[in-house]
């Protein structure tokens, strides 16, 4: 019966070495559309062979023993020499068995033999099969080998050191892999930091060790990202690196990181600048303010003392005059009296403007009275009820009492100007070591528009003096209707360290 692969499969090509057609028939014959056969006919040389070989891709290769002047080692090592995976199956009798073992000593694949022909179909199968499978181990390792390479190079050019570090269940780092920007990074060449990860460890300050320990334990137990910074020391003392994974636990307990340590020390150096830009512009922030309060005091102190006094003593002569004026006409008395109310509007408004610009009952009788008469001139003056609630008892010091009343004076500036509001509210409280200050209005409320303006300086100035307090400020719209400012500062200012330029420069680098 003759015997062939599923019609499904596609045929298998089968080059058939043997110098007569005979064994070709029975190849044929066994295999039936299951396979194609070579094409020109006979194959009894080696030339015919290497041409055959070259002339199309080959499933396998059947030779058939003793019926070509081509011995079976001599196909063999044409096969060989082509760089062929063949499979090689000898058809043999009984009698050839020790040349046939001696073939398969020399590479061939396997021997059927000519009185159990029925095993040939299946032996071949099974040997394509296999080939089949050699071949896509041999294309994935070269995917691998190409991936690894691309991988490699990638990991080389890249600006830093790609690492793999594990750690086992016992607690002990061992690196698995390290790139080359190990040696740019650190100083340190790949052998040695993948011989002994405490030569990784040891590269860094002691306590930037300390807390890189810290943070690697922190990430096996959280399972959570490691984004740590930390500073080298010896040769390449102030270099700041920064290493950023995320953990994978196998399942024998160990911990692995695969991530990647970059060189941030000029972000450093930029944060350095900034922050002390930030600190140069805060001290100019503190001069300005100084000046302008000095200011306001010299102005209010004119106001009252000089202004004040000349329009005391107009109010007394025009009372004087007022007294020797004769009884008529009366349009006499009448106009003494219009420009007695008119002095007396006026020293009213210097006695306001001294007090908006020197809040000398600030001095006297506390913030929570500074507050309250600073409603009661907004409500004068601007028509809008303005109502102070003010805690007993809470009583800053000098500096913390006058930013929270100019921020109160900025504060309802704002509302008279933008919220057209009919009503302001002022709240004072202390809570938890805090005192916190809220001004509520119910005007058409602020949006984010108005709070990103590049010119809101008012605002600016608020947040400025809340940062110079330590303090916390929040501003919203009011779903109601209105706008909500809500600051905190603390109760009791800290003293402020003495820190000079070379204890900044040690802290940053």
């Amino acid at each position: 019966m003759t015997t062939a692969t599923p019609a499904s499969d596609p045929p298998l090509h089968l080059l058939v070495i043997a110098s007569d057609g005979d064994a070709a028939k029975q190849v044929a014959e066994r295999f039936g559309d299951g396979a194609a056969l070579s094409p020109d006919g006979p194959i009894a040389g080696a030339a015919a062979l290497r041409a055959a070989l070259r002339a199309q891709p080959w499933d396998a290769a059947l030779y058939f023993h003793g019926t070509t002047g081509l011995t079976a080692s001599a196909a063999l090592r044409i096969v060989h020499d082509q760089g062929l995976d063949l499979p090689f199956l000898i058809v043999a009798t009984a009698a050839e068995e020790k040349a046939a073992v001696k073939a398969m000593r020399n590479g061939a694949h396997d021997v059927v033999s000519l009185d159990r022909i029925d095993r040939l179909v299946p032996a071949v199968a099974r040997e394509v099969r296999e080939a089949r499978h050699r071949a896509d181990h041999r294309a994935a390792l070269e995917m691998l080998k190409d991936s690894e390479a691309r991988f490699r190079t990638l990991a080389s050019n890249l600006p830093g050191m790609v690492f793999d570090l594990q750690r086992d269940p016992l607690g002990a780092y061992r690196f698995v892999f390290v790139s080359e920007g190990c040696h740019r990074l650190f100083g340190i060449k790949q052998p040695e930091i993948l011989g002994s990860a405490q030569r990784f460890f040891d590269a860094f300050e002691a306590e930037d060790r300390r807390r890189l320990g810290r943070a690697l334990e922190d990430s096996a137990t959280s399972g959570g990202a490691l984004d740590w910074e930390g500073r080298l020391k010896g040769r390449a003392r102030g270099r700041w690196i920064d290493l950023r994974s995320v953990p994978q636990r196998r399942d024998d307990g160990a911990v692995v990181w695969q991530g990647i340590a970059t060189n941030i020390t000029t972000a450093k150096e930029i944060e350095a600048e900034l922050r002390a830009s930030r600190e140069q512009l805060a001290e100019l922030s503190f001069h300005l303010e100084a000046a302008k309060e000095e200011e306001r005091e010299r102005i209010a102190r004119d106001i009252h003392d000089e202004l004040g006094s000349i329009l005391v003593r107009l109010k007394i002569e025009a009372a004087l005059l007022a007294s020797k004026l004769p009884e008529t006409p009366p349009s006499l008395r009448e106009k003494s009296a219009s420009i007695e109310g008119l002095l007396d509007q006026a020293l009213g408004t210097t006695q306001r403007v001294a007090r908006q610009l020197r809040p000398g009952i600030l001095n006297e009788f506390g913030l929570a009275e500074a507050i309250k008469c600073q409603a009661e001139d907004f409500a004068h003056s601007t028509g809008v009820a303005c109502r102070a609630q003010c805690d007993e008892g809470v009583e800053p010091d000098a500096e913390t009492s006058l930013a929270l009343f100019r921020i109160v004076q900025e504060a309802l500036t704002n509302v008279a100007k933008h919220a057209h509001a009919s009503l302001a509210v002022v709240r004072l409280r202390r809570e938890q070591g805090s005192i916190a200050l809220e001004i509520r209005d119910n005007g058409r409320g602020i949006s984010d528009a108005d709070m990103n303006k590049p010119k809101s300086f008012g605002l600016r100035g608020i947040r400025e003096r809340i940062h110079s307090l330590a303090g916390e400020f929040e501003i919203s719209a009011v779903e109601q209707g209105g706008t909500h400012i809500l600051l905190r500062v603390p109760e009791k200012r800290l003293a402020e360290p003495n820190t000079t330029e070379e204890d900044l420069q040690r802290n940053l680098f």
